[in-house]
């Protein structure tokens, strides 16, 4: 795929191999001065941060770094972070890594621009007395999508529930797609963050919010990633295969910023907060069994979705090659794998019941229904 930078609306989107060069004109272009980057250890110990700290020094641009971030970010640990980045002085974060650093950023963003606040009250309740700090996004896992929306999604320990981090403000203002810096992640969590785009793309396909706009977004993002993902997992140095899911989990994040998600969210994000299962994995093992549940209502679209993957055009086809896309990758495993045991389903139902993206599904589900899912998958 061709490099190429778009500017639709107020961000700036940068894709190629090798584009993270371009972080200082990006900065420049922004007015700031003194950059925070946000990212976790995974990303600090493989050589991506001081790469990009090193393109930082090079052109005399201030900047500092949190690399605490971990799977599943909690409040406490967002606080924290924000702290770092007021007493440096922050007028930017670079959110550098996979779905946790980027989703942690928006509530960074937000503390450090109204310190008096903790990130737990920015859950779309309240308006900020002030906008956050402008946000880079430079992904280096290609899955949630999380450059393309002003929200993340933030485990609450106390409610054992993930809630939504986010105002209008949180949008990225610039994002660097570079297919580069994704090389050196292991075939697992290439996986999992590629079923979460996956997962992105088929329920804006079918939510109750699709559109259009959305649907052009997800079919294109479907195409993409069925064609790379299989590669990008067996041959992680394969930098077409790694540039196809950049774009493709772009797309599909743009798919759900309009269209929003369903049920197989929805449980994923009840299981992650009740057993700490990492999201790609926790979608993947309900995916193909929350579509069975919806076949009866979207047929037709998911035999859209067979005819993306390349398979006959019906739903049973199109299920069958998620679930067998999961398998070949080797990222579909039972619930019970993660800990789910009998006496949490109950509980686990009714968070994901009471999840936003829930009610979103295209067929409400009964608590029975979340529960014979989540049964079906214990193991």
């Amino acid at each position: 795929m061709n490099a190429f930078t778009l500017t639709p609306g107020t961000v700036n989107i940068r894709f190629g191999a090798g584009s993270v060069a371009q972080l200082p004109e990006v900065i420049a272009g922004l007015g700031t001065s003194k950059v925070f980057i946000i990212t976790d250890p995974g990303v600090a110990n493989a050589g991506v941060l001081a790469q990009v700290e090193a393109i930082l020094k090079s052109a005399g641009i201030q900047n500092a770094a949190f690399t605490e971030i971990k799977p599943n970010p909690t409040t406490t640990l967002i606080d924290t972070a924000a702290k770092a980045a007021v007493a440096f002085g922050a007028d930017c974060l670079i959110a550098l890594g996979g779905g946790s650093s980027l989703d942690s950023s928006k509530g960074v963003a937000l503390v450090a621009a109204n310190p008096t606040f903790s990130s737990a009250q920015f859950n779309y309740s309240i308006t900020p007395d002030h906008p956050a700090i402008p946000i880079i996004a430079i992904p280096t896992t290609a899955g949630t999508g999380s450059e393309t929306n002003n929200w993340g999604v933030i485990d609450d320990p106390i409610k054992q529930c993930k809630f939504y981090v986010g105002d209008a403000s949180t949008t990225p203002a610039a994002v660097i797609l570079d297919p580069e810096l994704t090389l050196g992640l292991p075939p697992r969590p290439t996986a999992g963050t590629g079923i979460d785009a996956l997962t992105h793309a088929i329920e804006s396909l079918t939510s109750k919010g699709r559109s259009p706009i959305s649907a052009a977004y997800a079919h294109e993002a479907i195409k993409l990633i069925s064609r790379s993902l299989p590669t990008a997992v067996r041959d992680g140095k394969n930098v077409d295969a790694r540039g196809d899911m950049l774009v493709g989990a772009h797309l599909a994040g743009l798919a759900l910023t309009l269209s929003g998600l369903g049920l197989v969210h929805g449980i994923a994000h009840s299981v992650s907060a009740h057993v700490g299962a990492a999201h790609g994995e926790a979608l993947a093992a309900v995916l193909a069994e929350v579509m069975e549940f919806n076949s009866t209502s979207v047929a037709d679209i998911y035999a859209t979705v067979g005819n993306d993957m390349g398979v006959k055009a019906d739903a049973k086809s199109a299920i069958d090659a998620v679930r067998g896309l999961a398998d070949d990758i080797n990222i579909r495993f039972a619930l019970g794998h993660y800990g789910v045991k009998a006496d949490m389903v109950d509980g686990i139902a009714d968070t994901t019941l009471a999840d936003s993206v829930t009610s979103n599904n295209p067929i409400a589900p009964s608590k029975s229904d979340v529960v014979g899912i989540i049964n079906s998958r214990i193991g």
